[in-house]
């Protein structure tokens, strides 16, 4: 059994995340908060802008590495809070305050596992800690910026609120700007060609197309139109009509596949924001998903994005806290959930490593 103060430290960390604005972009203090609790116990550290890293006291680069990572910014609050969104109250067994559950649980959790690990001289894996900036708005300052200057790994093991069950797949994300053209004119007059009404068409197609190519593992492509803008005044046909799709892309599909069938259907100019949200997915025989199996850990495919897009090589994401919560008025994270997030990342390594020590 790992020691109680891990969870006890865990717990006081996130309480000071919480406290800490740390808004995607503006993640220096909590940055240096954690930096600072590493060295309190007497990990060395690395930072490059608001990053920060790690590696177990008796690193070999020999050895295959595991990279545990999870990160400390956060969406601003949602208008619906009645909570002060910093102050991190506990009652009823629930630790509240932005971050809690996105992703400031799954974050000290790892920070724990990796410390019980730390000084151990035996480790078959070196473990390689990260904690990460703009992941919330898939900036290029967060683990992309770091991934050369990180010792090499093998795998990766992502903190995200998970209900501690192992999301061995992860649907991506492509972001459409389209734009429809008319021309301007005035609206008593009927002149012009309307801009809007050149839109709907595609709009609806947006709205109704359905990819015939469905993954096992993550379903169906969803795409959804979320924002529209047109005109500038009641009297005047709009020249332009300016619309956003949001596509959740699978393992079926490259964020070129869905280009391309996207330009053959629609008429309006169509233009990727960026083509880096990529779907992952991990094969069911890796060493780390027959681990979560061993220890009776689900296997689902999710449907929400994370730093996983970005990490290259195999990887799964898993941690404390619920993803329904995420992003949340008066956002919580359970305080036995944290527990829980210890020991599952402690028992999913011990799993991993039993098994490499038996194959050496």
């Amino acid at each position: 059994m790992w020691n109680i103060s891990l969870y006890h430290d865990a717990v006081a960390l996130l309480r000071q995340l919480i406290a800490t604005p740390s808004f995607s972009r503006e993640e220096d203090q909590t940055a240096q908060l954690i930096a600072q609790f590493l060295q309190s116990h007497r990990v060395a550290t690395n930072r490059h802008l608001h990053n920060i890293w790690a590696v177990n006291r008796y690193f070999d680069p020999a050895k295959p590495g595991i990279l545990l990572n999870s990160h400390h910014d956060t969406v601003k609050p949602n208008p619906a809070y009645t909570r002060d969104p910093f102050e991190p109250a506990i009652e009823d067994g629930k630790l509240f305050g932005l971050g809690s559950n996105d992703a400031g649980g799954c974050l000290v959790s790892l920070i724990a596992a990796f410390l019980h690990f730390y000084d151990q001289p035996d480790l078959p894996y070196n473990l390689i800690l990260t904690a990460t900036a703009e992941e919330e708005i898939s900036g290029f300052n967060g683990i992309e910026s770091i991934l050369p200057q990180l010792p090499r790994f093998d795998f990766a093991i992502v903190g995200e609120p998970t209900l501690t069950q192992m999301a061995v797949a992860e649907k991506g994300l492509l972001v459409l700007d389209c734009t429809a053209h008319g021309k301007a004119g005035h609206a008593a007059r009927q002149e012009g060609e309307n801009a809007i009404y050149k839109a709907l068409p595609d709009i609806e197609w947006f709205r109704t197309f359905r990819f015939p190519k469905v993954s096992p593992m993550l379903g169906q492509v969803h795409m959804n139109v979320t924002m529209i803008q047109a005109g500038q005044q009641h009297n005047v046909v709009p020249a332009c009509c300016h619309f956003t799709v949001d596509i959740r892309v699978t393992d079926a599909y490259t964020h070129e596949e869905i280009l391309d069938i996207v330009s053959k259907h629609v008429q309006c100019e169509v233009k990727p924001r960026s083509l880096l949200m990529r779907s992952s997915s991990i094969p069911l025989d890796h060493p780390v998903v027959q681990a979560a199996q061993r220890i009776g850990k689900q296997l689902y495919g999710s449907p929400t994005t994370s730093d996983q897009a970005l990490i290259p090589g195999p990887s799964v994401k898993i941690g404390p806290g619920d993803s329904a919560r995420s992003h949340s008025a008066d956002e919580f994270i359970y305080l036995d959930e944290i527990k829980e997030g210890i020991n599952t990342y402690i028992r999913l390594l011990e799993e991993v490593f039993q098994e490499k020590r038996k194959s050496m």
